[in-house]
């Protein structure tokens, strides 16, 4: 039986979980796989670690570490950005995300910190930055 190598590609269902048992996402709610080529950087390290070495139809139980996933965070992802920023009739809610565009012209995603008269603190860090993710992996398909 073959086992996964880098450089294949891959099929899979998952089911990822944070360390309270909260799931953050599934392939199987959405009722559609996952495909990738292993060791091709598309997937968090932890995640295309795992693969390798796994047969077709195998069933595996992971827990990454953020440095195996999206790292810890990071203090200096955190700016204030002056309120004058944003359009007038935004209205800033703690805890929601926003959408701007960097210098370059790439999308940004942060989270809102907090916010007065003077600015609005948002946190560039990815949302699942410094937690352990868990997964449960089922490889499909090796090609």
């Amino acid at each position: 039986m073959s086992k996964v190598e880098n450089g294949q590609n891959v099929s899979v269902h998952y089911v990822g979980t944070l360390d309270d048992g909260t799931e953050f996402d599934s392939s199987r709610s959405r009722g559609e796989t996952l495909s990738f080529q292993v060791g091709s950087g598309q997937m968090i390290s932890g995640f295309d670690s795992a693969v390798v070495g796994m047969a077709l139809g195998e069933t595996k139980k992971i827990t990454l570490n953020p440095d195996q996933a999206y790292g810890q965070v990071d203090p200096n992802n955190v700016h204030t950005v002056p309120s004058n920023a944003f359009p007038g009739d935004f209205e800033p809610v703690v805890g929601a995300t926003v959408v701007g565009m960097n210098e370059d012209g790439q999308q940004m995603m942060a989270k809102i910190e907090r916010f007065d008269a003077a600015g609005v603190t948002l946190d560039f860090n990815h949302p699942m930055a410094g937690k352990n993710l868990n997964f449960e992996i089922e490889l499909l398909d090796i090609s």
